[in-house]
C-alpha cells in the first residue's frame, strides 16, 4: 500500500510533464498530478485501463468525476478547447507506455446522458446507461459483462436500463477523440464510452442530490471493476488478477489518513461501554435486596470525560467528502454516524431518550431472535447442573490466568501492550481499549475460565491488537455496529473451547427477553420479577440481567450476544471466511468491504490468531459449525 500526498500542478501539459509522468508509470510508481484549468491524472500502478471524464466548461456541479475518481487509473480534465490537443498527447503517451506491458489497453470514457436520449420509460430516479461501442471490435465479452453488471445497478427498487449503441464517434458531443483510430491501433488500444443518466441532479434546476450521487457511485464500482477484470482476462497478455476487487486502488491519499486520524481522536476520547455501565453495582444490589426488591435501584456512572455537543461539532467538521475511494468513504462515513449516535446517547444518559438511541445503535429485536430465545429457555431447565457444585475462581486467580493468556499473545507479537487489571468500579469482566478489566468481586466457575479467556482476550483483545496493526485506526476503535459480530464471535469462541454451557446460553436468551420487555415499557422491577418468577433465575442473576438492560436509561446491547451468535452460525454454515473476522472490529455488513481492501493490499495480514485455532478439538467443533449448526444444536452438543 502506498500513500499519495503530493499533488503537483502544471500551468500546461508540457513534453517534460508527460515524459516525467510516463517514466514513473514505466517504473510502476504511483502518479498523481493536477492538470491545468481543472483536473487530475491518477495512476495507482501499472494497469491496462484508464477511466476518463472531461467536464463541461459551463458546469460547476459535481458529476461523473467522483465515479471515475474511485478507480485505480483515471484522468479527469476540463473540456476547455485549448487543452484538448495536449490532453490527447498525455492520454496517448499513457496508453503507449502501459500497453507495452500488457499487449492491449482499454479506455473507458464517461459522460452524462441527456433525458431525451433515454430509450425506455421510467421514473426520473431510475438509473439508465448507454454503452457506446465501436463498429468493429473484439471486446464482445467485455461489453457483455459491462452491460450485464450495469443492469444490476438498482436504486429505490428500480434496476437500471441499459442501451448499447454502435458508432464510430466514441467521445462526448462537441469534442474530438482523445486517440485517433490509427494511434489506438498502434497500441492495441480499445475505446468504449459510457453515458450515465444523472439521476443525482434535477435536470431542470441543476440542483444536486448528494446522497443519490453517493449511492449511485458505490453501486457502479463493481460493474466497472468486473469489466476491467474481463478485459484483462480475455484481451491482455498479463497474468490474471485473483479477483476483480484486486483492481481497486492501493494507494491512499493524504485525505484518508487525515479523516481516519480525526475520527480516531474523537473516538479515543471516551469508552462508550464504560461510560454507560454503573460503578455502584454491588451497592445497588445491596440496597435493592434491603428494600425487599420493591424499590428501583439508583445507578451511578462515571463522569463524562467529554462534552458530547463539542465532540459532535468536531465530528462533523471531518471532511469525509474529500475521500475519492467509495469503499473507504463508506467505511469512514458509517463510523462518523456511529460516533454521532454514541455521543447523542451519552448526552441522553440517564433519560428515557437513551433507549431510542440504543435501538438506532444496536437495532431492533427481531421476531426470529425473540422466538429463538424463548425456545432456549423452554429447552434448558432452570436448574441446569453444568456449573452446579463446581469450584470457583476469584478475581486474583482469574487475573493470573488472563495475564498468562496475554503473555502468550505477546510471545507471538511483542508489540502488544495490553494489560490485566483488577478494578473496584467494574462489575464482572470488560475489555477497554485493549486492556482487560476484572471486577474485584468476580467469582467464576473453573469450568468457565477458558471460555471467558477466549471470549475476552481471544476475541476482544486480539481484534483490538490486530486492528491496531492495520493502517486504519477505525479497525481497533471499532467500526459502526461492530458489537454484534464481536460478541457473536466471542460467544462462538466459548463453544469452540468447550465452555459454552447450557446455563450460559440460557442467560444469553434471558438478556434478549429482558431487552424486549424493556422496550415494551416494562419497568426495572417488572423485568426483575419476570426473570425471577417466570424463568426461575435466582434473584442476584435476575438483578444483574436487569441492571445491564436498564443501564444508561435502557441499553439493548445484551440482545446482540445471542443475535450475533445466530447470525455467525448462518454465515459460517454458508461457507463464510472465519479468519477474516479477526482483522479488527467491524460488523457483518463490512466483511465484503474488508475482503476487498485485503485484495487491494490496503490492509495487511493480521499478526495474531486465536490460540484455539491450533487445538484439534476446537478445529473439530469449527468443522461441525461449518456443516451448519443451529443454536439449539449447540445445546445438544453441550449435553
Amino acid at each position: 500500500m502506498k500513500t499519495l500526498d503530493i499533488v503537483r500542478s502544471s500551468e500546461t501539459i508540457t513534453e517534460a510533464f508527460i515524459e516525467d509522468l510516463c517514466k514513473k508509470i514505466k517504473n510502476n510508481k504511483s502518479v498523481r498530478r493536477s492538470l491545468p484549468v481543472w483536473g487530475r491524472v491518477h495512476i495507482d500502478r501499472s494497469l491496462p485501463f484508464l477511466c476518463v471524464y472531461r467536464r463541461p466548461i459551463n458546469s460547476d456541479s459535481i458529476g461523473p468525476e467522483r465515479l471515475v475518481m474511485g478507480e485505480a487509473s483515471y484522468v479527469i480534465a476540463s473540456q476547455n478547447r485549448s487543452l484538448q490537443k495536449k490532453l490527447g498527447l498525455l492520454v496517448q503517451s499513457i496508453v503507449k507506455t502501459q500497453a507495452i506491458n500488457f499487449g492491449a489497453f482499454l479506455i473507458l470514457e464517461i459522460w452524462e446522458l441527456k433525458e431525451d436520449e433515454i430509450s425506455i420509460e421510467g421514473p426520473i430516479y431510475k438509473p439508465h446507461f448507454q454503452i457506446i461501442r465501436p463498429l468493429k471490435t473484439n471486446l464482445s465479452s467485455t461489453i457483455d459483462v459491462l452491460e450485464t453488471e450495469l443492469h444490476k445497478v438498482k436504486y429505490r427498487g428500480h434496476f437500471a436500463g441499459v442501451d448499447v449503441v454502435t458508432t464510430s464517434k466514441i467521445f462526448p458531443p462537441g469534442l474530438a477523440p482523445l486517440l485517433s483510430a490509427s494511434k489506438a491501433a498502434e497500441s492495441s488500444c480499445h475505446v468504449l464510452g459510457l453515458k450515465i443518466r444523472p439521476i443525482y441532479r434535477n435536470h431542470l434546476s441543476d440542483e444536486t442530490f448528494p446522497l443519490v450521487r453517493r449511492s449511485l457511485y458505490r453501486r457502479m464500482s463493481k460493474p466497472l471493476k468486473k469489466t476491467f477484470y474481463e478485459f484483462i482476462r480475455k484481451d491482455t497478455t498479463t497474468d490474471n488478477p485473483s479477483h476483480y476487487n484486486a483492481l481497486g486502488r492501493r494507494s491512499v491519499v493524504k485525505a484518508v489518513w487525515e479523516v481516519d486520524q480525526a475520527l480516531a481522536e474523537i473516538g479515543n476520547q471516551f469508552d462508550f461501554l464504560l461510560q454507560v455501565t454503573p460503578i455502584n453495582a454491588d451497592t445497588a444490589w445491596a440496597h435493592f435486596k434491603k428494600n425487599r426488591f420493591q424499590k428501583e435501584p439508583g445507578f451511578i456512572y462515571r463522569r463524562l470525560p467529554i462534552d458530547p455537543i463539542a465532540a459532535k461539532r468536531a465530528l462533523f467538521k471531518v471532511p469525509i467528502e474529500r475521500i475519492e475511494d467509495p469503499v473507504l468513504a463508506e467505511l469512514l462515513r458509517s463510523q462518523q454516524m456511529g460516533l454521532d449516535r454514541k455521543l447523542t446517547m451519552l448526552a441522553d444518559r440517564g433519560t428515557f431518550r437513551f433507549r431510542y438511541g440504543s435501538v438506532q445503535l444496536y437495532g431492533v429485536i427481531s421476531g426470529n431472535l425473540l422466538n429463538a430465545s424463548k425456545e432456549i429457555l423452554a429447552q434448558i431447565p432452570p436448574r441446569t447442573h453444568d456449573e452446579a457444585g463446581k469450584d470457583y475462581m476469584d478475581a486474583t486467580s482469574f487475573a493470573e490466568k488472563a495475564t498468562e493468556e496475554v503473555n502468550r499473545l505477546k510471545d507471538l507479537f511483542p508489540e502488544l501492550n495490553s494489560t490485566v487489571e483488577i478494578c473496584d468500579n467494574v462489575s464482572g469482566l470488560i475489555v477497554s481499549k485493549g486492556n482487560m478489566l476484572i471486577g474485584k468481586r468476580l467469582r467464576t466457575p473453573v469450568s468457565r475460565v477458558r471460555a471467558l479467556l477466549q471470549h475476552e482476550i481471544g476475541t476482544h483483545v486480539l481484534t483490538y491488537v490486530n486492528g491496531r496493526f492495520q493502517p486504519f485506526q477505525q479497525l481497533y476503535i471499532g467500526l459502526a455496529g461492530y458489537d454484534e459480530l464481536q460478541e457473536g464471535l466471542a460467544v462462538l469462541a466459548e463453544f469452540l473451547v468447550g465452555g459454552l454451557s447450557r446455563a450460559r446460553l440460557r442467560l444469553l436468551a434471558a438478556r434478549v427477553l429482558a431487552a424486549d420487555f424493556m422496550l415494551d415499557g416494562a419497568s426495572f422491577i417488572d423485568v426483575f420479577r419476570e426473570l425471577n418468577d417466570s424463568f426461575s433465575f435466582n434473584r442476584e442473576t435476575a438483578f444483574s440481567i436487569s441492571m445491564r438492560t436498564f443501564r444508561g436509561g435502557g441499553l439493548t446491547k445484551d440482545a446482540i450476544y445471542l443475535g450475533g451468535l445466530i447470525r455467525l452460525l448462518e454465515y459460517l454454515g454458508n461457507g463464510g471466511d472465519f479468519e477474516i473476522l479477526f482483522m479488527g472490529k467491524f460488523n457483518f455488513e463490512h466483511i465484503s468491504l474488508i475482503r476487498e481492501l485485503q485484495m487491494r493490499k490496503v490492509l495487511k495480514p493480521p499478526p495474531l490468531r486465536p490460540s484455539y485455532l491450533t487445538n484439534e478439538e476446537s478445529l473439530t467443533r469449527l468443522t461441525r459449525v461449518r456443516s451448519g449448526l443451529s443454536v439449539n444444536q449447540l445445546i445438544e452438543r453441550g449435553k
